[in-house]
């Protein structure tokens, strides 16, 4: 109770700093929320006793902490591959930070404590730190440039790095109350801002995060260059002369780097996903700080360019394994999606921004669909395993080369598990939300929360089975009787929407409604933003009890979508569904789903640490036993939840389904013959 109540009051008296402009409404801190569930909490669990010791472990067996012990050193030779690979450690700290605030620690303290000298050991009397330069100065990472910053714009990701620290030290901060990697962070921080900014230095940072981190520590000291710094990087964008505006490669013309137009006329998501998505979630936070009117309408734009022309069914983003980027409009291609968990992680975090500038339930459903799909499918069972790219199919006859088929312990670039090691300790602080006598329930777990509402505390106990079942329970307890709003997100798959845009729709209306009562009693309500607006005068113990149709639904693509044309994905709830070929027979690319199959719902507590599947008997495209003819018979299939995929070995998976047979196209491969569908 003693750290929790320090990290409340640090985040109270930081606060005060942003109180003059800032979101309108704010997150309920993750802290505030007490997981009890049986999907998350288990996660939370296995990220601390699992995922982040490994992430550490890996991180001194690669030589990233080796890195820093030899730049404080000021000797030897660096040698990791990346210059980058510093905000592995930054990023596991981060995790970790968080994870000690649900889950008290003092061996992984001592270690963060431990790591923590190295860094600072590591960090140049002036605050640089940047191990790959910091080593030998003489002969820096070929990235890097003869000289610092030289090559910010593209290649060094040194602003990369400071951001990644910036936003571990706050974390660290928060969670512990201590400043020893706070101030190495103010160090460096302070630096940037005498280096870069109005008058001085006028650069666009090649992979952004550093506004987002500049803004955090805006937020704890009040200092107003962080905020005018993380502007300045923004506004930077779109006024270089050294790219070919005319050419239509993204390296050339800027676009990689979100470079190619001022943010402020920007209107569509182009370049690498995970760079465009930290710096829209950057320029939501200096938007909302500043009041910035203009940077709030280019991201709107951008988000609806996103949502409805370049957006995966699974929640991903990045279509392009060329540049890990966005493709044109409607460039949403299966055999080679590449929708890295990165982007994801930036697409929650930017969606929740834009949540916070409008609160609109739609940028939660968004946010959900990534959360549950593309996101959670980056992450093994085991707590050590992930994907880097999260394919839609793997087939036998063919698999990008750039797209994994199963799940690796570490990568040579290992920017995904270490985010998602941060990610995982921060879903609490995504559930609820607040502005005045508003309190929004964004996200749905067994847990509690109290929250302040007219300077009393309210207590919320959410009660369910989520995602598996949509029976929700809220027991709403203000210390005495008094009138607030209760807004309750009812997600966009329960109202009939797949996603906020015609990019997807369900096939055929749902059977199920919404239902609402409040102390058993039925209640009309009002959908204001994709809200149930509940307002009364609430006494301790008022119940609330939602019922969302948790129906077997099959969706069909936009026409723009050609990869999709003819095909169905399969949902229930928040969860996409996909096969897999270990549970169909050792095929799962064969099969068809026409409109006439029937779905059963069937929960399996011992598969794939619990889930329910989707049964059907449904089509299946064979070849003889002599490789001479195909054909057609009604097979039993088995469909899993997305993010479970690739948790039983290797082998073919889909999401989107052919319903019928257009043609066949002979493959032959190693002597084999295999069929595909058209």
């Amino acid at each position: 109770m003693k750290k929790f109540f320090l990290l409340v009051c640090l985040t109270a008296s930081t606060a005060i700093f942003a109180q003059q402009k800032d979101y309108g409404i704010q997150a309920v801190n993750f802290t505030r929320v007490k997981l009890t569930d049986q999907f998350w909490l288990p996660r939370l669990k296995t990220n601390h006793a699992v995922t982040i010791p490994a992430s550490f472990e890996r991180c001194q067996n690669t030589g990233r902490v080796k890195n820093f012990e030899m730049a404080a050193a000021r000797s030897g030779s660096f040698c990791t591959k990346f210059p980058f690979d510093d905000t592995d450690i930054y990023k596991t700290i981060e995790g970790a930070s968080f994870s000690l605030a649900l889950f008290p620690d003092k061996k992984l303290e001592a270690y963060m404590d431990t790591l923590i000298r190295k860094v600072g050991a590591a960090q140049e009397p002036d605050g640089y730190l940047y191990t790959s330069r910091t080593i030998d100065p003489a002969h820096p990472h070929a990235w890097s440039g003869k000289e610092r910053w030289e090559k910010e714009r593209d290649m060094s990701h040194e602003l990369y790095n400071s951001g990644h620290l910036y936003e571990a030290a706050a974390a660290h901060y928060y969670a512990t109350g201590k400043k020893s990697l706070l101030n190495i962070a103010l160090k460096n921080a302070d630096l940037v801002c005498s280096v870069f900014g109005p008058g001085k230095r006028h650069v666009a940072p090649g992979h952004e995060i550093v506004e987002m981190g500049l803004v955090k520590l805006y937020r704890i000291t009040g200092k107003k260059e962080y905020l005018e710094t993380a502007k300045d990087f923004i506004e930077a964008r779109g006024h270089y002369d050294g790219y070919d505006t005319k050419n239509k490669d993204p390296f050339r013309n800027g676009s990689y780097w979100q470079d190619n137009k001022p943010v402020t006329g920007q209107d569509e998501a182009v370049g690498h996903a995970v760079r465009a998505g930290y710096l829209y979630s950057g320029v939501a936070d200096v938007a909302a700080l500043t009041g910035d009117r203009e940077m709030v309408q280019a991201i709107d734009r951008i988000w609806e360019n996103m949502v409805s022309k370049k957006f995966y069914v699974n929640g991903g983003v990045g279509a392009v394994p060329g540049g890990e980027r966005f493709g044109d409009n409607y460039e949403l291609p299966n055999a080679t999606a590449y929708n890295e968990t990165c982007a994801a992680i930036a697409n929650v975090f930017w969606n929740h921004r834009m949540f916070l500038l409008h609160g609109d339930a739609r940028y939660i459903d968004v946010l959900e669909r990534s959360l549950y799909n593309g996101l959670l499918s980056g992450l093994g069972l085991d707590g050590k395993s992930f994907f880097y790219s999260n394919a839609m199919e793997v087939k036998n006859s063919y698999t990008h080369p750039a797209l994994e088929r199963s799940r690796a312990g570490w990568f040579e670039c290992s920017c995904c598990p270490t985010n998602l090691v941060r990610l995982l300790p921060s879903v609490p602080g995504y559930m609820y939300a607040q502005e005045g006598d508003n309190v929004y329930v964004n996200l749905f777990a067994s847990s509690t929360t109290e929250i302040i509402v007219h300077n009393k505390p309210v207590s919320i106990v959410q009660q369910n089975n989520y995602p598996w079942d949509g029976a929700l329970t809220f027991v709403v307890s203000p210390q005495s009787a008094d009138p607030f709003n209760l807004l309750l997100r009812i997600p966009g798959w329960a109202q009939d929407q797949v996603v906020p845009s015609d990019l997807y729709q369900f096939a055929g209306a749902a059977s199920g409604k919404v239902a609402i009562r409040i102390n058993g009693q039925p209640v009309d309500y009002t959908i204001q933003k994709g809200y149930a607006v509940l307002n009364r005068k609430w006494k301790n113990g008022d119940v609330v009890k939602v019922d969302l149709p948790m129906e077997v639904r099959t969706v069909t693509a936009n026409e723009k979508l050609a990869a999709d044309a003819g095909k169905v994905a399969v949902e229930r709830g928040p969860l996409v569904y996909c096969a897999e070929a270990i549970d169909n027979g050792g095929r799962a690319a064969n099969i068809l789903l026409p409109a006439s199959a029937r779905y059963n719902q069937e929960v399996k507590p011992e598969m794939l640490n619990g889930v329910v599947v989707i049964r059907t008997v449904a089509p299946v495209v064979q070849v003889s036993s002599d490789k001479t003819s195909v054909a057609t018979s009604a097979r039993p299939v088995t469909l899993i939840p997305y993010y479970a995929w690739a948790n039983r070995g290797e082998g073919e998976m889909t999401v989107w389904f052919p319903q019928q047979v257009q043609d066949i196209d002979i493959i032959t491969r190693s002597n084999n013959t295999s069929t595909s569908q058209k």
